[in-house]
């Protein structure tokens, strides 16, 4: 009996920002996940807003190209006291979203809770808590000069930990009439 070989994937996490954005590559075969590359985007020596989303435009589509992944994952802006501040990340986002559809990848959004959530154990985490949790779980060493690289790579593992896209591991449905189909006990 031949054994099937295991699914092999690139994950692309992004943590959007037009100051610092911080990304993660990580190499996910079977169940076994591996650092491929973290860093970060600077940006805060540029004064055009415009410049800045056409330098997130322009990394995240080399980054697509250096890594090849087969999916990307970013961190969905939440909702702060300063408006202006989320209008900017929302672009960052969409941006980053928009080099990624370029490519026809799958695009997935985490809550920032939930990226804490599934690194750590802790919805609630600090990003030094994130940080020091994925050094132990990829073991790798190195600091990162931002912790904006750790988030953008904990985004890339919390994807991984969803199993979305894995045969087997997830269903995804067209609509209502084939959830309620295949749920007919769920369905009052």
């Amino acid at each position: 009996m031949q054994r099937e070989k295991a699914k092999e994937r690139i994950i692309l996490g992004i943590d959007p920002g037009t100051v610092v954005l911080g990304y993660g590559v990580v190499k996910e075969v079977g169940s076994k996940i591996t650092l491929v590359s973290m860093g970060v985007i600077k940006m805060g020596h540029l004064d055009d807003h415009a410049l800045k989303l056409q330098r997130i435009f322009k990394k995240t589509t080399s980054l697509i190209e250096q890594y090849k992944p087969d999916c990307m994952a970013l961190e969905a802006p939440f909702y702060g006291k300063n408006v202006q501040v989320m209008l900017k990340l929302g672009r960052a986002q969409g941006v980053a979203m928009a080099a990624g559809l370029n490519y026809d990848l799958p695009i997935f959004e985490y809550a920032p809770r939930k990226i804490k959530q599934s690194v750590t154990g802790n919805g609630n985490a600090t990003k030094e808590q994130v940080a020091a949790m994925l050094k132990s779980l990829l073991k790798f060493e190195e600091s990162p000069e931002f912790l904006d690289a750790t988030d953008g790579l904990a985004v890339a593992v919390c994807h991984s930990f969803q199993k979305v896209g894995s045969a087997g591991n997830s269903k995804s449905y067209s609509g209502w009439e084939s959830f309620v189909k295949d749920n007919k006990s769920r369905v009052k």
